[in-house]
């Protein structure tokens, strides 16, 4: 059981089907991919279009744009549009994250450098410390922060005034935004998945940033099966890209593309081995549901957070899991899909308002 844990833990961190960054190699090599200016952006059309209208009326007035948040799932391309709207505002950009902001003087080293109209991007905004948080509030307000520099009977209070400045905020978990901060962004922009179109559009523009040759629909192939996130679509292409120059002549081929992705161990619509074994599960073990999240963490030897931040969200998109008061129940496509025998649930006469709650 305990091999069994450890295995299914290097199966989450080894995940090739995530939309989060892997490491800073693999972030590398997306900035070499990425769109630098609007008219290259490929998806994502009406937040385009209402960043083009707020970027040219700000150029008309001369002033620094709103702040701007930026919400929904990993690998979207928050970070990418952060420094898109940088480029064509023709500002410089300062980056951090929210974890690396652990008081108010690593805020206020990034404030005191920032020049008029500059841009400051904070990924993971979420995860401020509240003193920081609380910190930013003027900033983003009035443009002036209160420093208390020393401590005890010699502490004094400096006002520091700051020069006109953009906060741009990235988040995969707006919810968990506090209602003070969320307000005081102008701008609130929500990135939803793309559809295999836009997929192949970003595809095709990356292979031919890396200059590799491509036989007609094998880039549809990849799209099918990167959960609607290009960060996922462009780790599979250098992937597949591996695979063809080892196997093959370095040209991608459909059968090049099919055994490269089934060497992933990843099917026609995008799961991988972690997502089946979560329904084989739900389906076998618990005969189709209702079953409780944690109750199927315990049985994967996962952790809960793993689960529900991880898996469940692709499953619970395509129609391959459904939520109740009960716990989690798996549909008749995720069983058609797999193989398994669909347990048909039968009316109970119990009322729902007895259930229990969902664990």
């Amino acid at each position: 059981m305990i091999a069994l844990g450890t295995q299914k833990k290097e199966m989450a961190i080894d995940r090739v089907i995530t939309g989060e960054s892997k490491n800073e190699a693999e972030e590398n090599f997306n900035v070499s991919l990425r769109p630098k200016q609007l008219r290259e952006c490929v998806g994502q059309q009406k937040v385009i279009d209402k960043l083009k209208i707020a970027i040219e009326a700000a150029k008309k007035r001369g002033e620094p744009l709103e702040h701007i948040l930026f919400y929904g799932p990993p690998g979207l391309g928050k970070t990418t549009l952060a420094n898109v709207v940088a480029n064509e505002m023709a500002a410089n950009i300062r980056c951090t994250s929210g974890p690396a902001l652990t008081k108010q003087g690593d805020l206020m080293g990034l404030l005191s450098n920032i020049g008029t109209g500059d841009i400051l991007f904070i990924d993971e905004v979420h995860r401020l410390s509240t003193p920081v948080e609380e910190f930013l509030y003027p900033a983003m307000e009035e443009f002036r922060v209160d420093f208390t520099v020393d401590s005890g009977l010699h502490a004094k209070t400096i006002n520091f005034p700051l020069k006109r400045f953009t906060l741009i905020g990235a988040t995969t978990r707006a919810g968990l935004l506090s209602a003070p901060l969320r307000s005081r962004f102008g701008m609130l922009y929500h990135l939803e998945f793309y559809n295999t179109e836009e997929l192949s559009l970003i595809l095709n523009r990356s292979a031919k940033l890396l200059q590799l040759s491509c036989q007609d629909g094998t880039l549809e192939l990849i799209a099918t099966r990167s959960r609607g996130t290009p960060r996922i679509a462009n780790r599979l292409l250098k992937r597949v890209r591996d695979y063809a120059q080892v196997k093959g002549q370095g040209k991608l081929t459909a059968a090049i593309v099919e055994n490269a992705l089934k060497m992933e161990q990843i099917d026609g619509l995008g799961l991988d081995e972690m997502d089946r074994s979560f329904l084989r599960a739900l389906a076998g073990v618990y005969e189709g549901g209702p079953a409780g999240i944690e109750a199927i963490a315990a049985t994967l030897g996962e952790e809960t957070d793993t689960l529900e931040d991880v898996v469940e969200p692709y499953l619970l998109q395509i129609g391959f899991v459904r939520r109740t008061k009960r716990g989690r129940e798996i549909t008749s496509d995720a069983c058609r899909h797999l193989g398994l025998k669909y347990h048909k649930k039968k009316a109970t006469e119990q009322s729902e308002l007895f259930d229990p709650p969902e664990q």
